[in-house]
């Protein structure tokens, strides 16, 4: 079917000048249409890949891979799991927490998530010692009551390094007056920001054993935070840590405790493939518009390639190769397109704020700063094949009814 004299013709029709103005206005409309469509596909799911890069990267800076917890209250004999976690090679670090709702005070009064860590091993699992603004995680010490916050926290709080704030737990002391919330004075000893708002805004980190007095615990924790090499691994790692351990714990992990969250981002990623799929769909419909009128033109050519020889299959190869050509430069230029601007949208959007002087993303709305991208190639590649399918199916019904042309009918007013 497709042969030389087939290709040459379909490719000679492209390179030639049409006579009707109108055709060649659709053509073009058709590939603009094409390059236009990719161009939007790849940039808003490079873009949305990088959202959700960028908010799992945040959230798992402040959330363990896989959590070790008494499955009925403090876990008491936490070495030992710390120990087999740490003896499988996919672990990578292994810490003890205490965490407890709670109410701080300073200026102001705000909730809070309070966490009891040991500053070396925390330093393994988390990237708090890497995110702080002022302080150190290793200001941490036993006995000496400090506490660090979250940027967002100490400003809805209106305290800074070196204040003393009020820390009262979700826990209650029998007394001759009743049952009193515990309570204790604490003096911030640093800021850190996650880059995430959730952790920023109710986020707060105590010593271990500040934490474990409190509410006395003992020896006890609330549970173990693990850290893996491959957080994709955290599924198969929790459920073989499980089986490994006592009944007396719970084992969980942050695929299943954000799975909501990320299957929504997920159906949110392929909505837009599809709603912005459309747009190359609609490309292809003028593509298939310029192609019927172009052989509603061609007739008396196709009749004489008829009679000259060319069989059914061949007249119909001519105007696949010429809609094909089309797809697949409109396609290419659009792929080339997309990634430059995906790669360059974080310098483009920026240059516009310097510009208008707004800013597009702002972080106290958003959960990041910033237009993230991901340009993976696995979706480069999807986008890519939508839009060549998309265009050869275009071709089917014009290069249908052109070889369905009867040379006598075509060339009796000729």
């Amino acid at each position: 079917m497709f042969q030389p004299l087939s290709l040459a013709i379909g490719l000679r029709y492209l390179r030639a000048k049409r006579r009707n103005r109108f055709i060649s206005f659709i053509s073009a409309a058709s590939i603009l249409g094409i390059i236009v469509g990719v161009i939007a596909l790849i940039t808003t799911i490079a873009v949305m890949s990088g959202f959700q890069r960028e908010i799992r990267d945040r959230l798992l800076g402040s959330v363990a891979h896989v959590t070790v917890e008494g499955a009925m209250g403090p876990l008491v004999d936490w070495q030992p799991v710390i120990d087999i976690a740490k003896s499988d090679p996919r672990v990578v670090g292994a810490a003890p927490y205490v965490r407890r709702e709670g109410l701080l005070t300073g200026a102001r009064t705000n909730a809070a998530l309070v966490m009891g860590v040991e500053p070396d091993s925390e330093a393994t699992v988390s990237e708090l010692s890497k995110r702080m603004r002022e302080g150190r995680l290793e200001d941490l010490r036993d006995g000496e009551f400090g506490i660090l916050l979250g940027d967002q926290l100490a400003l809805m709080l209106g305290v800074r390094v070196g204040d003393r704030i009020n820390v009262t737990l979700n826990e209650f002391t029998s007394t001759p007056m009743g049952a009193m919330p515990r309570s204790k004075r604490f003096t911030v000893v640093g800021v850190f920001s996650m880059g995430e708002h959730t952790a920023d805004s109710s986020f707060a980190f105590v010593s271990l054993g500040d934490a474990q007095r409190m509410l006395r615990l003992g020896s006890g924790v609330s549970g173990v935070r693990i850290k893996l090499a491959d957080l994709w691994r955290a599924g198969e790692v929790s459920t073989e840590l499980g089986q490994r351990l006592d009944v007396g714990v719970q084992v969980s992990d942050w695929m299943r405790d954000n799975r909501n969250f990320f299957s929504a981002l997920s159906m949110e990623r392929t909505v837009m493939f599809i709603l912005l799929s459309l747009v190359i769909a609609i490309a292809a419909f003028n593509l298939v518009s310029s192609l019927v009128m172009l052989v509603q033109d061609k007739q008396a050519d196709i009749a004489i390639l008829r009679t000259l020889g060319l069989s059914p299959g061949q007249v119909m190869a001519v105007f696949i190769v010429q809609g094909s050509v089309i797809g697949v430069v409109g396609t290419a230029v659009g792929v080339v397109g997309g990634v430059l601007l995906s790669l360059n949208l974080s310098t483009l959007v920026g240059a516009i704020e310097s510009v208008t002087g707004r800013e597009l993303m702002p972080s106290d709305v958003y959960y990041i700063s910033g237009v993230p991208t991901a340009v993976y190639p696995s979706d480069v590649i999807q986008v890519a094949l939508v839009a060549l399918s998309l265009s050869f199916l275009a071709t089917l019904y014009p290069a249908w009814r052109a070889s369905r042309t009867d040379p006598a009918s075509a060339l009796r007013y000729e």
